[in-house]
């Protein structure tokens, strides 16, 4: 019983993982550089939002780059305060903008 329990529950975890999103190659050490990581998941809530849920907002590229610079709280009750990332330069945010946006359900 033992045995088969624990196959199960293997088996559950690794189909989670399986389905879980990774970054792109070329979204990938954006993420990393400016720690985005620490906090966001493409499609798993961490400390902060999920990127898919970011994308249901339909914020657009100049509003998330803004609210990278400049978060607001009250856009995510919930969850903890995002603190300011001034440090993204503008081409950066652009690019992750655009990404974020990329994940909208069509």
């Amino acid at each position: 019983m033992k045995k088969v329990l624990f196959s199960s529950l293997l088996l559950a975890g690794l189909a989670l993982n399986a389905q879980a999103q990774e970054f792109p190659e070329d979204i990938k050490p954006l993420m990393s550089k400016y720690t985005c990581t620490a906090c966001h998941k493409v499609d798993t809530k961490l400390v902060g939002p999920a990127y898919t849920e970011v994308a249901k907002k339909k914020y657009s590229d100049a509003k998330i780059v803004e609210l990278i610079a400049n978060p607001k709280p009250s856009n995510w009750p919930g969850y903890p305060p995002m603190a300011a990332m001034k440090n993204v330069p503008k081409e950066d945010a652009l690019k992750i903008a655009g990404w974020i946006n990329s994940l909208r359900k069509k």
